[in-house]
């Protein structure tokens, strides 16, 4: 397994070890020892598992009482995922670190507390696979406009489809609660 930094920190891009034979394929997706030794969690509360259709967004959410980092895969098809830093104080406070997860790629990508997060389904249908540091929490979901003009996230799709709530979301300049750094 290799983990790659990426210029946001603590924003990780995790690449197994991929072993191929007569009979298919295997890798480890996580792997406590490994994650400890490379200063990512190595305790996970809550598993989630999602199937989208193509153009669809989801995003950009984040919990702030109980806040959640994400370890996330694709098990089928291919998005563009998305950490974005919104810790008040952090020297790449608004930026943000797009990348590619695939089932052929087999990228894992890991988005810390204090990031949010959201994607955008590039194939025909999706399946994605996230590890949480913490439980879900309704009653603590924010979230920020998927095209924020500040944020200018390259999504390439200027229609996605997109849940009434996330449509509705503010931009980052306008929230009112944030965690800090």
């Amino acid at each position: 397994m290799k983990i790659e930094e990426t210029e946001l920190e603590d924003v990780k891009i995790i690449r197994p070890s991929v072993y191929n034979d007569l009979r298919g394929t295997f890798f480890e997706t996580f792997k406590s020892t490994v994650f400890k030794s490379n200063g990512l969690p190595d305790n996970f509360y809550q598993d989630n598992q999602v199937r989208s259709k193509k153009n669809v967004l989801r995003g950009l959410h984040y919990q702030l009482q109980n806040p959640q980092g994400k370890l996330v895969q694709v098990v089928f098809g291919s998005i563009l995922d998305v950490a974005v830093d919104i810790r008040v104080g952090s020297p790449t406070f608004g930026e943000y670190h797009l990348v590619e997860l695939s089932s052929k790629n087999k990228k894992i990508f890991y988005v810390p507390e204090g990031f949010a997060h959201g994607y955008l389904v590039l194939s025909e249908f999706s399946t994605v696979l996230y590890k949480c540091t913490n439980i879900y929490d309704f009653k603590d979901e924010h979230g920020i406009k998927w095209n924020d003009p500040d944020l200018s996230i390259k999504w390439g799709n200027k229609s996605p489809i997109l849940s009434e709530k996330d449509n509705g979301l503010p931009n980052l300049k306008d929230q009112k609660y944030l965690p800090k750094y």
